[in-house]
Order: structure tokens, then C-alpha cells, then sequence
């Protein structure tokens, strides 16, 4: 009950702090909102800016919304392309294309399921200028990984980016995404990794990009993993993937058990799990 009274406090102070000062929510108070209170503000918040994102190819805006109370940034990506066959710059064709929206919820829907959701901003469905699309928690950032690459900057805790990175690379083989990139990888302030858009995400592949990646897990993922219920995961996500799309999931959930299991066999299991 002292815990709840404490959060209850902490959020009333940064909000009056912010009602007063006349400034925004900063992306790093929201560890005071819940996941919950942030879904609610992102779905009915009214949006009061709008200017296109720096980055990316979708389309993708940065909205400024308001409650009122609260203010704060929020990523808009409404794309939805579906082709047969798409050719691409360099030369290269992908059969059954897909580039949408509706992926980026379905993998915070995963995320929730499988315990990758602290490593991702809150994904909901909202309309904006007659488009459907989703829109996810503006993060403040210090840089993404391509950057920090290029600069050859190294993380200040290795472990600890390591172990991150761990549990980054297992969703991403999840998920499978098909332009997973180091500009889709964020880096907070205090180095916490933060990944976003899966808009190529999904494919109907039954087997894993890169198993090799696959090299230690989360314990409490690994769990998770485990556990993934196909009819929850249905039911949650039927609305954003096809059955085709979620059967490859749950295969591929099966090929990264057994490979871990098999490496814990191998090794031992502290040598694998984290």
C-alpha cells in the first residue's frame, strides 16, 4: 500500500511541476505513468502539433498531444503497403511484401506476452487525419545505435549492453523483421536500449534469420518464451496478423526454445541464461 501511495505521490508532483513550470511531460518522467495510463493518454489525448519525423521512409510524424494536463511527443507511422512482389534500389525483390502499421502493435503486443516490453515504447491504434496508424511514446534519446557504431562509442557498462542486446536479438528472431536496423535500435541517457519500428516485421518464415545471434537469453524471457500460448496470443493480436503470420511466430518460438535448451545441454545453464 506504501509503494502505491509513493508512485500515487511521485506522479502528482511531476505533473504539477510540469502544470506549473507550463512544460511538456518529458519522456524520461514517464516511468511515473504506467503502461496503462500511458495506452490511455496515447488512444484520447488531444493532438496539438505536428511535424514530420527526422527519420525514417514510412511516413512517419512526430504529433505533440495534450490532456490538459499532460503534454508530450508521440511517433504517428500509418503506412500500409501490401504488394505481390516489391524490387528494391539495390537490386533485390521480396515476394509477398508487407510494410505496416499494424505490426508495431502486434510486436508490443508480443513484447507484453513474452517480457520484451520494457525494451519498447507503448504501441496503440489511433486515427489521425483519417488514416489509421500506430502511435507510440515519444523517447528521449541520446543517439541510436548507428551513430554510437560510426562515433565508435562504447557503452559504459559492457555487461549490462551486452545483456540487453541479448534479449534484443532473441525478439528480433521472434519477430523476424526483415529491415531490422541499428537506426531502429535507441540509446537513453543512462544507456538503456530502446527498440522500435516493426513495420517489416512478421514474415511467414519458418525458421529462424540468424540463429547465430542467438547466443544467451533472459532467464525471465526464456520463461516467457516458453509459456507463449497460442490462443492468447490469437486472441490478442488476430486483429493486426494473419493466422499464417502468428503460426510462423510460435514455430519460430519453438526453434529458439529448442536451440537454447540445446546450448544449456551443451554448456550448462549459467553459461546461457542471465
Amino acid at each position: 500500500m506504501l509503494r502505491i501511495r509513493q508512485s500515487s505521490l511521485r506522479l502528482v508532483l511531476v505533473i504539477l511541476v510540469c502544470f506549473f513550470r507550463n512544460q511538456p511531460l518529458a519522456a524520461d518522467d514517464s516511468a511515473a505513468l504506467t503502461k496503462e495510463q500511458i495506452k490511455q493518454f496515447l488512444l484520447t489525448a488531444k493532438i496539438v502539433g505536428d511535424q514530420p519525423a527526422k527519420k525514417g521512409v514510412t511516413d512517419t510524424r512526430r504529433l505533440t498531444l495534450s490532456d490538459g494536463t499532460i503534454t508530450h511527443d508521440a511517433s504517428f507511422q500509418p503506412i500500409d503497403e501490401h504488394t505481390p512482389l516489391k524490387k528494391f534500389a539495390d537490386g533485390h525483390t521480396e515476394v509477398r511484401f508487407a510494410d505496416s502499421y499494424k505490426y508495431n502493435i502486434a510486436a508490443y503486443i508480443l513484447a507484453e506476452l513474452v517480457g520484451f516490453d520494457d525494451m519498447m515504447p507503448v504501441y496503440v491504434e489511433r486515427k489521425y487525419k483519417g488514416n489509421s496508424g500506430s502511435l507510440s511514446w515519444w523517447l528521449s534519446v541520446k543517439m541510436d545505435d548507428a551513430t554510437r557504431f560510426t562515433k565508435k562509442i562504447e557503452a559504459p557498462d559492457p555487461d549490462a549492453w551486452n545483456n540487453q542486446m541479448y534479449k534484443v536479438r532473441v525478439f528480433d528472431e521472434l519477430v523476424y523483421d526483415n529491415d531490422a536496423n541499428l537506426t531502429n535500435v535507441l540509446i537513453s541517457p543512462d544507456w538503456k536500449i530502446w527498440r522500435i519500428d516493426f513495420s517489416r516485421g512478421f514474415r511467414t518464415f519458418h525458421t529462424l534469420k540468424d540463429p547465430k545471434d542467438l547466443v544467451r537469453c533472459d532467464r525471465h524471457m526464456f520463461e516467457r518464451l516458453k509459456a507463449l500460448n497460442a490462443d492468447e496470443f490469437t486472441a490478442k493480436a488476430k486483429t493486426y496478423l494473419t493466422n499464417e503470420e502468428i503460426q510462423a511466430v510460435m514455430t519460430r518460438r519453438d526453434l529458439i526454445v529448442q536451440l537454447f535448451q540445446k546450448k544449456i545441454a551443451e554448456k550448462g545453464e549459467t553459461e546461457v541464461l542471465y
